[in-house]
């Protein structure tokens, strides 16, 4: 067997598997549904990942430590990870086949060939990854307040190790990349001095917007599958809706579509997990490379070359996927897979200039004080954010959320929405509730979103603990908000109309949303012409029979005995009050009956909301709901406690 035919079948096993495993996220009672199937082991396997919650968060979620073997197999073999498992990368690869199958063979060559701008994912992972590194600066500014000497005696110590590094090197370049560093540092030091460093510097993950394992699966689950469920098949009980997916559409789209012009766009120029591969590989063990410099310049390798590696010159073995290709291409057999440097050469790092790479670096290192400076994510607070029970603060959920779309694709409800502006810049595509979508609103006895996060930024519960109950009794229930009734739009307050349906609705025990009985009068009196204990006759009033006799609309007699009774039936000119409370006397004729409706008029105790939002999402005022949860009274955010 061949090894692209190894690698073929390595591609088509990973790529099949892991759409399989976006099907099987999915709760229910079927064999192929969630049932101890690994689903995040893709997501496990991709070291930039657990390299970015590293980062940002000072920890691992110990599922990710899986990306050590990744990186160790990566030191060993190089790029493999991209050219044999890389799911969306295979997916690149299939559409580039077909779009350029037909082209000649120099076309092929030509669209192989390497480009400058191929070093753009190298400063997307810079700045991605420095993003994520500044809550670093307040343990910095921690550690310089705390010993001022020995701090700057360190700072010195390490400008003058790497000015004495710069001058060991022989190319200019290096010199330029290691005085940026400098500089970098130096602008660390001062920016961790500043007052403000605690309060606006903290990390900020979002490696998960172009990392193509977490784009791959938030694709295939809130884009392909539900489009497809219903239709080609059925995996759920009701149709899935996702607000926002023409933009991650657009995203996917893009990104697959641009194989039609140059193959492997999105691999050679954008994918920054790629870029940390590619760091990776300029140490490996083995690597593509020709046994001798003689080479015909034929270019066959290059035909089918899936990195645009240049393996008829220097070889980049930055750029190199392993596709292996260029193995079997090689008219004169020159091209191997060894231990031993390329007798071409090799060029084994990326072309960056000093101005790309001081940009990418301050870039990122800037980029979340701008942001944060407003205070959206530490002083103010969105209404509209309202994230799944067991998220953490948000400060500490955009520092691991990685957009993966895992926790969406479990929710049984389908209540948890990519994020477009509720969260700001940072957190687009990170998970909210909208209680308006889906079939219910957020399950009293649902906790599967917290054990499907890969990263932990939704935090796993147990039953008692989401609920208050046993050991977390004095602590309560996990709050992901709060109800508030809207009297201009609920029925009850703003148009005498009884409804008790979010009353009806609230799942806890004793129910948080309570009821006030009025009576309100309806505007219709009648003339008694005749009357007895139970029933009194009108003139032709012209109610419509039994229309009183809902339960809701009761009478009185001013003048009587001043009590409310029931009405039990009507017809156009007779009304029939309950045996329970007859009339005693019987009230005399001449004398005015006034018809009441009864109301009960919701409130909330915010003692007992959890946010839920079955209640919002069961109201009937269908466009803006009369009873809606905002984030107020959440438990991950002390801040948002409220003053009762």
């Amino acid at each position: 067997m061949k090894i692209t035919t190894a690698r073929r079948i390595s591609q088509a096993f990973f790529f099949i598997i892991t759409v399989w495993f976006c099907i099987v996220t999915a709760p229910g009672i079927e064999w192929w549904q969630l049932r101890g199937w690994p689903v995040n082991w893709i997501i496990q396997l991709d070291p930039l990942a657990g390299l970015g919650t590293l980062l940002a968060t000072h920890s691992i979620h110990s599922g990710l430590i899986w990306g050590l073997v990744t990186i160790i197999l990566t030191i060993l073999l190089g790029r493999f990870f991209c050219g044999w498992l890389c799911p969306f990368g295979t997916l690149h690869q299939l559409t580039g086949y077909i779009a350029n199958r037909k082209k000649s063979p120099a076309r092929k060559a030509e669209n192989n060939r390497y480009k400058s701008a191929q070093n753009l994912k190298y400063i997307i992972l810079i700045f991605l990854l420095t993003a994520a590194m500044s809550d670093l600066l307040n343990y910095i500014s921690g550690f310089s307040k705390s010993s001022p000497l020995l701090f700057w005696c360190f700072a010195t110590a390490f400008i003058v190790f790497l000015i004495l590094l710069s001058l060991l090197e022989r190319m200019s370049r290096s010199k330029h990349i290691i005085i940026s560093f400098i500089f970098v540092f130096v602008l660390i030091g001062f920016l961790s001095q500043l007052p403000q460093t605690s309060r606006i510097l903290s990390s900020s993950l979002q490696t998960g917007l172009l990392d193509p394992i977490p784009l791959f699966y938030r694709s295939v689950n809130l884009i392909i599958i539900p489009l497809a469920d219903g239709s080609l098949f059925s995996l759920s009980k009701s149709l899935r809706f996702y607000e926002g997916t023409w933009l991650i559409g657009s995203v996917f789209l893009t990104a697959v579509l641009m194989n039609l012009y140059i193959p492997k766009f999105y691999c050679r120029f954008i994918c920054p997990l790629g870029a940390l591969f590619g760091l990776l590989g300029r140490f490996a063990l083995w690597r593509i490379g020709k046994s001798e410099d003689k080479c015909s310049n034929c270019l066959l390798c290059e035909k089918h070359c899936e990195g645009a590696c240049q393996p008829s010159a220097k070889i980049r073995t930055s750029e190199c996927t392993l596709c292996m290709n260029c193995l079997h291409t090689c008219p004169d057999d020159l091209i191997g897979y060894e231990t031993t440097v390329s007798a071409s050469g090799e060029i084994t790092s990326p072309d960056l200039s000093k101005r790309k790479l001081a940009a990418a670096l301050l870039s990122g290192i800037i980029a979340v004080p701008m942001i944060r400076i407003n205070g959206s994510t530490i002083q103010t607070q969105n209404p509209r954010l309202i994230r799944p029970p067991g998220a953490l603060d948000e400060a500490g959920f955009l520092a691991r959320c990685i957009k993966c779309g895992q926790c969406m694709k479990i929710c049984p409800t389908n209540v948890i929405q990519p994020a477009f502006s509720e969260a700001g810049i940072e957190g687009i595509w990170s998970p909210v509730l909208d209680f308006r979508i889906g079939t219910s609103g957020c399950q009293l006895n649902c906790i599967a979103c917290g054990h499907i996060c890969p990263t932990s930024a939704i935090r796993s519960l147990i039953l008692d603990e989401k609920t208050g109950k046993n050991r977390f009794a004095l602590t309560g229930p996990i709050r992901i908000g709060t109800a508030f009734v809207d009297h201009g739009r609920c029925l009850p307050w703003a148009m005498d109309r009884p409804c008790i349906v979010c009353q009806e609705n609230c799942p806890v025990s004793p129910k948080a949303i309570l009821t006030k009985e009025t009576f309100s009068l309806v505007g219709k009196q009648a003339v008694i012409n005749n009357s007895g204990p139970s029933g009194i006759e009108t003139g032709n009033t012209g109610f419509t029979p039994d229309s009183l006799a809902t339960g809701d609309y009761y009478c009185r007699v001013p003048g009587s005995d001043e009590k409310m009774r029931l009405i039990i039936r009507n017809t156009e000119n007779s009304l029939t009050v309950s045996p329970a409370l007859p009339w005693k006397p019987p009230p005399s004729p001449g004398s005015i009956v006034e018809i009441y409706i009864r109301l009960q008029k919701p409130y909330v105790d915010p003692a007992r909301c959890t946010g839920c939002g079955i209640c919002e999402h069961e109201c009937p005022v269908r466009s803006i709901r009369a009873i809606r949860v905002t984030s107020d009274n959440e438990s991950r955010n002390k801040k948002a406690a409220m003053i009762i």
